[in-house]
């Protein structure tokens, strides 16, 4: 047997599988068929026509985008709070608290949703638009906290340092030296969390209240046979929409390491 055969076989076959349903998805949206069936009937663009007609869907894109737009802003100036504390200073219980933060990467996220829905109910605030961001907020932490740090830690301390010598207070060294040297970093941030923001389900469809937002318009759209084709044509342009964030996130990610003279290890692409 060839030398790493299997290995190869395994990764080619684990790439098909993931990437195989992105790639029908398009293939379906053109699809001039109101079924999902092969073979194809022929080439078609009325699905996208009637998706940007459809004004349910209109408003769950406007509120998916405020939703995702808040909890990224949020998550990531939180974040910048958080990751400069803890690579910058030592503090009682520092350790405790970080590990907190990275608590719902490990919870499911089922639990999460239950758990905030019931405790909002008791403190009495009504669902809306404003506790889907609070949700999305403790979900996005441990993303923004994870690169965000990572950006710090690649700092030179020595140019702080430097900025201080020469004059300058805290504030401003963090303004003018930190800052423009994390910002690769922060925009990274900004793009992970936003991207997982407005894909996000399961909360959103908790802490709604009826609002609608994308990710619960498309799973109420798909239990209607006829609204299934321009749900697929969304489902295509969020995926372009998505890699397009995530090329980003990860030329941001790259920039800000080659600017703090750091090595590469790796990101998401």
């Amino acid at each position: 047997m060839k030398k790493g055969l299997g290995l190869r076989s395994y990764t080619i076959f684990y790439l098909i599988v993931l990437y195989a349903p992105i790639i029908i998805l398009p293939m379906f949206a053109f699809n001039n068929a109101t079924t999902v069936a092969f073979p194809l009937q022929g080439f078609t663009t009325q699905w996208f026509s009637e998706m940007l007609a459809n004004t349910n869907l209109r408003k769950a894109l406007v509120n998916s985008l405020i939703v995702s737009l808040s909890s990224a802003t949020l998550a990531t100036v939180l974040g910048i709070l958080a990751a400069r504390s803890a690579v910058r200073y030592s503090w009682p219980g520092k350790g405790l608290v970080m590990g907190s933060i990275m608590v719902p990467l490990v919870l499911p996220e089922m639990i999460v949703a239950m758990s905030l829905l019931v405790l909002l109910l008791a403190m009495g605030i009504k669902l809306s638009l404003f506790t889907i961001i609070l949700g999305h907020v403790l979900m996005c932490m441990p993303f923004a906290v994870a690169i965000l740090t990572s950006a710090f830690q690649t700092l030179d301390k020595s140019l702080e340092e430097a900025a201080l010598d020469l004059g300058e207070n805290a504030w401003s060294t963090f303004r003018l030296i930190v800052l423009p040297l994390v910002m690769p970093g922060i925009m990274a941030s900004f793009l992970i969390t936003f991207t997982i923001s407005i894909d996000e389900f399961i909360i959103a469809n908790f802490l709604g209240g009826g609002e609608p937002v994308l990710s619960v318009f498309i799973f109420t759209a798909f239990r209607f046979p006829a609204t299934v084709p321009p749900v697929l044509a969304l489902g295509t342009m969020l995926v372009a929409f998505s890699i397009i964030l995530l090329t980003i996130a990860e030329y941001f990610r790259r920039r800000g390491v080659a600017k703090a003279g750091g090595k590469d290890s790796g990101g998401f692409l």
